[in-house]
């Protein structure tokens, strides 16, 4: 039978007699293979006690040999074969027919012919090992299968490590990895990568300390306690489980590690071909290097300890190279130099322990030589006493009752104690190290969880098994208890998860087992009691176990041996020889040896051997001598090794359990140690010992195989009846078909996403598809066939119409051939007869119409000349009429300008003597300040009434004084009635005193008690008395309570009214005060009129009083376009003659000599004044911001009292509880800081401030009566010189609007009167030469300018001249050509000169004409500057009077003054943003922290944030102001960083960031001024340049910028595209290709290319609706298809379903749509398709054949950019389609050798393409056409506080 070693049956399926037909596949055991193919030769039927059977040869797959095979029963049929698309499964479980032959060869073609080492089996992951290295564990396969699901890709480790770290992250259960295997199987590989896996995911993307310390106890571990053995080059020696700890942000805390069962023994006794630990090799390596000198160490055959298993090097370790690499470990753990050579002394010492050749002595002695070298070394190495280790290695103490006595020992006894004492000191130093190594890297917080990995021994049978392979053996069999336990746990859990009815699953249970071993009597047990015997020995104990458990099933006795027994494990059954067994459960040491070394000269070692309680006891005093010990009567006897085994184990089983488990299976496939070498009979014979087979029975024993509705229905549907089709039912479908498949209901069940067989069901319906597709291509052949047959009919019918059709057309063409000539011959005739009838006609036409012509000729030419003559005669007309009715017209407009000039003249003359009489008089001054003297009469009356308010309220504030009298009191009669309570207390203590003494005289009792009684009732009387006193005091205070509370709220509520009153009737009168002061304003603007028109009245009187040199009056041009209401529409004709002006006023004196320069500073004063009081009147209307004026005061006390009211009705509460505090707030008053106080102060201020502004009147006035009397003492020449004067100092309207526009005049006049009054101590003429050479300076500037500019023009000229030059060039050359050819060629030639020319003259005339204007202005107003100056001296020469010194003159303005005038008087824009310093942070704020991307319409500019801040940057260098422009730039580099890092998964954010970035960056070159930037300029953006600071270290940090934003935008697609890549590329089904992989259930929404497409297109819109440059968008597109190229092919590498033919044709379906996708945006380029080539040559990689050399060669030129280890990869992982033969070994082994060499070797070694590499940005230089001028800031940016210029 089909049967292991326990009796379990090998196959697991159920047998099913139909399957087994004629050509059914199945396995036949082999000795050699174990298992081999085979197919039957004839159908079985019930009964037949034998079967033919073919076997396939293995090398060509052709089935040669017959063999029969018998049978006993139906269950003896062989196993049969999975089918095809079952053949290298990720999973075994997913395999139909559920066996050890199916599982073995799986294994066997995973490992083979895909070189896959890793292979699922349910929860276990089977690790074959390759030995050789693989390009499998680098960062990119870990950040692949980072974040993945288990089942979602390849097996590998990483998966497993994955699946723990993501339960651990999710549910916060601790989790536990269980790896085990044969020594040589890769358990501690495995171990290492998982933990590798962990500190990289668990960390950040460089390890941290704590990280590299946890992976360095690695290299620690393996030299202490790694060896090599027959099996294994590193084979680990120990169990050893590690928990690796993580706090809540899953990153790693730290980890400890506990170890199991140190292989001892072989510190001392190593087989053949095996070594000692590695430390000893390691030490002996390095022993001629200088510091290691005093070990005295040489080469490991000069050492007994490390010499017997002749064996001292290994090919694949250097030990020299390791010795370094633990000495690097140990430091990064902290362990000292010292300390580690301690550690070093100390191995060297048990080194030499082994050289100390204890000999035989006489009798049973033994004894060491005088002349050993070694022990003296060992001794000095240890720092202990040479003499008592010679004498006790030799010797053993025995403690009697009543003396000490001293043994000899004999020779095989004393080297056992020799080996003894080397075991124990290398485990206590391994113990010392693993408890360094735990405290190093030990959690210093609390963990959140953690993570075990368990790295034991398997399984282990040899022809020699003791003490430690019986431990390791049931070590194991409690882990495959728990293992077992475990998987039947999961497979129920999947049932009830799925709601299918399921039935209890039968498993094997090796519990019996594990009692034998643990339980009471058990092994164990009769070990321990035979070790506390003092003569007990393995013989004794190996007769005991046969008596108690020969009986037992899994114990029995050979038969040919007395000293050994047999366990029946769960691999297999092990015979344990007894030898030894004691003896190491004892493991007992000579204590005089502890005691030795306890002593040592060396503190290290002495604490190595102390006990802990011996340790903490230590005080470190005075050593003191101690007394020799009393002997003790009793013996306590410590823990044995199996004793202490068996508690490890069971605390590692509590903690394992407590954990949820993911199992690791380590599988040695040969002994060999050959890379990708399987053999079959050593892999079998693991499985079975680890469990995975066990694991695949209970899988069989319920439903192994599993298949989502989907997938069955793609699968499947070939079988399903068309009526039954229903794509939107696919689970209705799907139940249908398999009810009509399969009858039996029991073979399947239908779960809630899935279906489940039964083993063998998927077999079946393969079988039944086969059969299905078979009969369709059968019908298929047949329709073909017969259609080629038709094909050849047709064919030759065809050939038959062809040979007629010829033949007949022969015939037909030779009867046209003579119809043709007759036909021509007839044509002939009649064409010569009509060319002569033609001929004949021609001629006489011709005659004729030669005669119409002259005649119509001659008549045309008389009507012509008629018509001519009429015309001139109109022409001649019409200009004469012209001249006579504009004649008429000029005569008539001449009058009517004359009659208009002479009405004006006279309305001028009235109202220029009303508006002198008033100028003149004080008294319209005072009316214009008659409202503010009335107001500051009614302030000072409500000043008044608030006064009497205050009174009433001091009145009502003594009433509450009142009050709280009267409640004082009340608290004066509550302390007199405590006072009376008290009272009552000493009364009732003398009452008590009373009995006392009535207690000691009886006698008079009856007397005391009378009088006490009589007391007593005088005292309760006066208790109730003052008890009623209280109440009625309780309760007058509670009503006064009440009283005062309705008295505070009463007041409460009327002072509230009051201030309330008072606020709005305050609030009345500001507004009553400001309509006034508006009105005032409006009257002085009306007066500044008059004054204006006055003065230019008087400037047109002095122009036409001007004689010329000739006699001539000139006529003077009109000097502005005011059109007052007063006048006409017509304004350029106000020009007065000589007579009408020398009829003005009487009172007029001579205005010859009027001082045109000092009107203007009178202008300019007032001007100033009407400023001023704007300004007053803006700082009222926002008195929060300034408060420098006193009317903003009242309002801001009044602001203040509202806000004191508010804080009034809030303390309500507080003021209850506090009376006295209330009383403060209302008696405050008082003090100087009352509102009412401050209200006063603020009106006389004001009355003070309009007394101010009287006296500044009045001052002005003065100083223009002492200006008309020097104007009637100046001479002509003055008067001349002044009229010129006043030409040039005329403004027109404009340059006036823009200084009272100006709201900096205000400013500038207060601070120009501040710089009088520091200014008069100074001499006159030294400031006059100061202001005189800073004009000269902005002269020589302007000239230099006008200069450099006259030079442009030059090199401009220069320019023409060589355009010249080359044009006769061009001529010369043309000169040689043909006339014709000249001709065109210079015609041609000469219209482009021209044209071109024409352009460029014209261009450079508007610019020269622009440059003229611009220096006119600049000339003038330099003049202007000067003349007034100039003037402004004369009168500080000439008119300066102790009235008006006070009066700042033009003269006297400090510089700011003139930087202000000269600045601009223009209406041009000059793109840039005006704004304060203190609005900085406003500004960076509004337009990017406050802004938001969403508001971004299509009106609005792309990258306007952009324009707006360069336009700011602009106009701090165009003040030269180096420290505004830091602090901008500065703030705006910084806000950009903070916002996009607040919104750094916001992809609209950033993406718009980056726009406006990169734009500021291009504006910053841009108008730099930098010749290489500003070529492509216009000339407004030249003249916009950057003047006085270089920005380019600026432009540096904008680009670093830029590069950040930009990695950001690229982290954020790539979050936005990872999760969709692998659904859209590899799992959609858009070609209607049916798919062999995985879907995903039907609930869920599936991703297909066009997800991908439009998640493209709409980061795409978002980057071009903000204007992001081309080429910036082009990076980003490179960048996404590269990690779309990536991804995906870094899936398909790892995920055996993706390597099909049908994948190639989905990702070549995928590639065209993206290629459309780009051509359709013009984004498709080279780069593009670099980037997604390598998908593309994977794609054609899977289509391709596979089978010739010529396919070699193919493939070798199609995958130009695929690796080697790419291209091997995806053939391994290739699976055939339907009817498609499979890969053979042999041709990719060709590919691998035609691809040698090809590259660079660690470039071809690579497996997976980095899918974060990210490749350099640039921002290429992109200039704007937009001038900053142009560009408007809109309402939505709230920029109101700033102001564009």
């Amino acid at each position: 039978m089909n049967v292991d070693h326990a009796g379990r049956r090998i196959n697991y399926t159920v047998i099913d007699a139909r399957l087994y037909v004629k050509g059914a596949r199945i396995w036949i055991r082999d000795p050699e293979v174990v298992w081999r193919p085979g197919k039957l030769g004839a159908n079985y039927k019930e009964g037949d006690k034998e079967i033919k059977v073919l076997l396939e040869n293995l090398e060509d797959e052709d089935y040669t040999e017959e063999i029969s095979v018998k049978l006993k029963s139906k269950e003896d049929l062989p196993p049969l074969r999975n089918p095809d698309i079952l053949i290298g499964e990720n999973d075994l479980t997913s395999l139909s027919y559920l066996h050890e032959p199916a599982v073995l060869f799986n294994l066997h073609e995973r490992f083979i012919r895909s070189n896959a080492i890793y292979t699922y089996c349910g929860i276990v992951l089977v690790a074959l090992n390759p030995y050789e290295q693989l390009p499998l564990y680098s960062e990119d396969v870990i950040r692949a299968y980072s974040g993945q699901d288990m089942g979602s890709m390849d097996p590998h480790i990483f998966a497993v490590a994955e699946e723990a770290f993501k339960k651990l992250a999710r549910f916060d259960e601790c989790q536990s990895i269980i790896v085990s295997g044969e020594s040589g199987a890769g358990k501690t590989v495995s171990a290492k990568y998982a933990m590798r896996y962990f500190a990289t995911v668990g960390g950040s993307s460089t390890e941290t300390q704590v990280e590299k310390k946890v992976l360095a106890s690695n290299p620690i571990m393996e030299s202490i306690g790694n060896a090599k053995t027959t099996r294994n080059d590193n084979s680990s020696r120990f169990g050893k489980y590690i928990e690796i700890s993580f706090n809540r942000q899953h990153h790693i805390l730290g980890a400890n590690m506990r170890t199991y069962l140190l292989e001892k023994s072989r510190v001392v006794y190593q087989a053949q071909d095996e070594r000692n630990y590695h430390i000893f090799y390691q030490l002996c390596a390095t022993a001629d290097q200088p510091e290691m000198a005093h070990l005295k160490l040489g080469h490991p055959d000069e050492f007994y300890y490390t010499s017997q298993g002749d064996s001292p090097t290994v090919d694949t370790i250097d030990d020299a190279k390791t010795f370094e690499e633990t000495k690097d470990a140990l430091t990064l753990l902290g362990i000292n130099e010292k300390t580690q050579m301690m550690i070093f002394q100390i191995m060297s010492a048990v080194l030499h322990f082994g050289n100390v050749d204890i000999r035989p002595g006489v009798g049973e002695t033994s004894k060491i030589e005088s002349d050993n070298d070694n022990l003296p070394i060992l001794c000095d190495l240890l720092g202990i006493d040479m003499v008592q280790m010679r004498q006790w290695l030799c010797c053993r103490k025995i403690i009697t009752v009543r003396e000490v006595l001293t043994k000899p020992l004999r020779h095989d006894i004393a080297v056992f104690s020799r080996d003894a004492l080397a075991k124990h000191i290398y485990a206590q130093l391994f113990s010392w190290i693993v408890n360094k190594v735990n405290k190093v890297v030990a959690p210093t917080t609390k963990s959140k969880g953690f993570i075990g990995v368990l790295d034991i021994y398997g399984f282990e049978m040899f022809d020699f098994n003791s003490f430690e392979q019986f431990c390791i053996n049931y070590a194991n069999e409690k882990l495959q208890q728990q293992f077992t336990q475990h998987v039947f746990k999961l497979e129920q859990e999947e049932y009830i998860k799925e709601k299918i009815e399921w039935s209890f699953i039968d498993f094997y249970d090796n519990q019996p087992c594990i009692d034998l071993i643990e339980s009471k009597l058990g092994i164990l047990d009769l070990l321990d009691e035979e070790c506390m015997l003092p003569k007990g020995g393995d013989d004794n104990w190996c007769r005991k176990l046969y008596s108690k458990h020969t009986e037992k099933k899994h114990f029995s006795k050979p038969r040919t041996s007395e000293t050994s027994f047999i366990i029946h494990h769960f691999a297999d059954k092990v015979e344990y020889q007894c030898e030894g067994f004691v003896e190491k459960n004892r493991d007992n040491v000579n204590d005089e040896h502890i005691k030795i070394l306890r002593a040592s000269q060396f503190e290290f070692v002495a604490n190595l051997f102390r006990s802990t309680e011996a340790q903490k006891n230590d005080k470190r005093k005075a050593p003191v001598k101690a007394l020799p010990a009393p002997i003790k009567g009793t013996k306590s006897f410590k823990k044995s090794v199996g004793s202490q085994f068996r508690d490890s184990l069971g605390f590692l089983m509590e903690k394992l359990n407590s954990t949820t488990p993911h199992y690791v299976r380590c599988i040695k496939p040969n002994d060999s140690k050959m890379a990708f070498t399987f053999e079959s009979t050593r892999a079998v014979e693991q499985l079975r010992a680890c469990g995975v087979l066990e694991t695949i029975r209970i899988s069989a024993a319920g439903y192994p195989s599993r298949w989502s509705y989907q997938e069955f229905f793609t699968r499947y549907r070939v079988l399903m009846l068309k009526k039954h089709i229903n794509k939107k039912d696919i689970r209705g479908c799907s139940e249908l078909t398999l009810k009509m498949l399969i009858p039996d209901p029991d073979k399947y069940q239908f779960g809630k996403t899935k279906i489940f067989f039964r083993a063998g069901q998927v077999a079946y319906l393969e079988k039944l598809r086969a059969d299905k597709l078979h009969a369709a291509c059968v019908l298929m052949q047949k329709t073909v066939r017969g259609w080629v047959q038709w094909r050849k009919y047709q064919r030759t019918r065809k050939a038959a119409i062809v040979i007629q059709k010829y033949m007949r057309g022969h015939l037909a063409r030779k009867l046209a051939k003579y119809l043709r000539a007759m036909k021509a011959a007839t044509s002939i005739q009649s064409m010569w007869r009509r060319y002569i009838a033609r001929k004949r006609f021609k001629t006489m036409r011709k005659s004729i119409i030669m005669i119409q012509a002259y005649y119509r000729g001659l008549i045309g030419r008389r009507h012509f000349q008629v018509a001519l003559e009429s015309h001139k005669a109109r022409i001649i007309q019409k200009y004469l009429r012209g001249w006579y009715a504009r004649a008429r017209y000029k005569k008539i407009r001449r009058s009517i300008i004359l009659i208009q000039c002479c009405v004006r003249r006279m309305k001028a003359k009235k109202e220029l003597k009303t508006l002198k009489i008033e100028a003149r008089s004080v008294e319209h001054f005072k009316q214009l300040n008659f409202g503010m003297e009335n107001k500051i009469v009614s302030l000072q009356q409500k000043v008044d009434q608030l006064n009497k308010d205050q009174k009433v309220k001091e009145d009502r504030e003594q009433e509450i004084a009142n009050l709280k009298i009267s409640l004082a009191e009340q608290e004066k009669i509550k302390e007199s009635l405590e006072e009376n309570t008290h009272k009552v207390v000493t009364l009732e203590d003398e009452l008590i005193r009373l009995k006392g003494e009535l207690a000691k005289a009886l006698q008079e009792r009856d007397v005391a008690e009378e009088e006490l009684a009589k007391e007593r009732n005088a005292k309760e009387e006066a208790v109730q008395l003052l008890e009623v006193e209280s109440k009625k005091l309780a309760d007058d205070l509670r009503e006064r309570e009440n009283q005062l509370k309705e008295l505070e709220e009463d007041i409460e509520e009327r002072v509230k009214t009051e201030r309330e009153t008072t606020e709005r009737r305050l609030l009345a009168d500001i507004e009553q005060e400001r309509a006034q002061h508006q009105k005032l304003l409006h009257d002085y603007n009306r007066l500044e009129q008059r004054h204006e028109n006055i003065k230019e009245d008087m400037l047109a009187l002095q122009n036409s009083s001007t004689i010329s040199y000739n006699g001539v009056r000139p006529v003077a041009a009109p000097r502005h376009s005011r059109n007052d209401s007063t006048e006409g529409s017509e304004s350029g004709y106000g020009t007065l003659p000589k007579s009408d002006i020398d009829s003005e006023n009487e009172d007029q004196t001579d205005s010859r000599g009027i001082d045109t320069a000092l009107l203007i500073k009178l202008q300019q004063k007032v001007r100033d004044l009407e400023i001023e009081k704007k300004h007053l009147q803006m700082n009222l209307d926002k008195r929060e911001i300034d408060g420098r004026t006193k009317t903003d005061i009242m309002e801001h006390e009044l602001g203040n009292i509202h806000l004191e009211l508010q804080n009034l009705r809030e303390t309500n509460e507080r003021y209850k509880r506090d009376l006295q505090d209330l009383h403060s707030s209302l008696t405050a008053g008082k003090s100087d800081d009352h509102p009412m106080q401050i209200l006063a102060q603020q009106v006389g201020a004001l009355g003070e401030e309009n007394d101010k502004h009287r006296h500044e009147i009045v001052r002005l006035k003065t100083n223009l009566a002492n200006s008309q009397r020097r104007w009637d003492i100046q001479d002509n020449d003055t008067a001349d010189v002044s009229t010129n004067t006043d030409k040039e100092l005329l403004l027109d309207d404009d340059e006036l609007k823009s200084i009272e526009s100006n709201g900096d005049l205000a400013v500038a006049y207060q601070s120009l009167k501040m710089t009088n009054q520091q200014t008069n101590g100074f001499d006159d003429s030294q400031r006059l030469r100061e202001r005189n050479g800073i004009l000269e300076k902005e002269i020589q500037a302007v000239k230099k300018n006008h200069e450099h500019e006259k030079q442009e023009l030059r090199a401009q000229i220069e320019e023409l001249k060589k355009d010249n030059s080359r044009q006769q060039g061009i001529i010369g050359k043309n000169l040689q050509l043909t006339p014709e050819a000249k001709m065109t060629q210079a015609l041609q030639d000469e219209i482009n000169r021209m044209t071109n020319e024409n352009m460029d003259y014209t261009e450079q005339n508007e610019y020269l004409e622009k440059q003229v204007r611009k220096l006119k202005k600049q000339l003038k107003a330099a003049h202007k500057r000067l003349t007034v100056l100039a003037a402004g001296d004369t009168s500080i020469l000439s008119g300066v009077t102790p009235e008006n010194r006070d009066q700042p003159t033009q003269s006297e303005i400090p510089r700011s003054m003139n930087a202000e005038v000269k600045s601009k008087a223009r209406n041009e824009v000059m793109g840039m943003i005006e704004y304060k310093p203190e609005d900085e942070q406003r500004l960076v704020r509004a337009i990017i922290i406050d802004f938001q991307p969403k508001n971004v319409d299509d009106k609005i500019l792309p990258g306007l944030p952009a324009y707006l801040l360069f336009m700011s940057i602009r106009f701090a260098d165009y003040i030269n102001d180096d420290v505004k422009v830091k602090s901008l730039l500065s703030s705006v580099v910084n806000s950009v960083k903070k916002t996009v890092k607040k919104h750094f998964e916001d992809f609209e954010y950033v993406s718009f960031w980056l726009t406006n970035t990169v734009r500021l960056l291009h504006n910053l070159k841009q108008y730099s001024g930098e010749e290489n930037f500003s070529s492509s300029n216009t000339t407004t953006q030249n003249n916009h340049c950057l003047r006085n600071f270089d920005l380019s270290e600026y432009r540096l940090v904008m680009n670093d910028l830029g590069v950040h934003i930009y990695q950001m935008l690229v982290r954020i697609i790539e979050n936005k595209l990872q999760p969709m890549i692998l659904p859209a590329m590899l799992e959609s089904d858009m070609a209607g290709l049916a798919q062999n992989t995985k879907r995903a259930g039907d609930g869920q929404t599936r991703i297909s290319i066009e997800s991908l497409i439009k998640q493209l297109s709409t980061c795409l819109t978002t980057m071009n609706r903000y204007g992001m440059d081309p080429e910036v968008i082009r990076q980003v597109v490179k960048q996404s298809f590269y990690l779309i190229t990536a991804s995906t092919i870094n899936n398909i590498l790892l995920r055996k379903d993706m390597c099909h033919w049908s994948k190639g044709v989905q990702i070549r379906y995928n590639l065209s749509e993206i290629e459309d996708w780009l051509r359709s945006h013009r984004l498709y380029d080279r780069n593009m398709e670099h980037t997604l080539e390598p998908l593309v040559q994977v794609a054609q990689l899977l289509q391709v054949k596979k089978r010739t050399d010529d396919d070699v060669q193919l493939i070798c030129d199609t995958c130009s950019e695929l690796t080697t280890t790419q291209i091997v990869k995806i053939l391994h992982l290739y699976t055939p389609d339907e009817y498609e033969k499979r890969t053979e070994v042999s041709f990719i082994r060709k590919v691998s050798s035609k691809l040698a060499g090809r590259g660079e070797m660690k470039k071809e070694a690579q497996l997976l393409i980095d899918a974060k590499h990210t490749f350099p940005v640039a921002f290429p230089y992109n200039p704007t056409s937009i001038n900053l001028n142009e560009v408007d800031i809109p309402e939505s940016f709230n920029l109101g506080f700033v102001k564009k210029i």
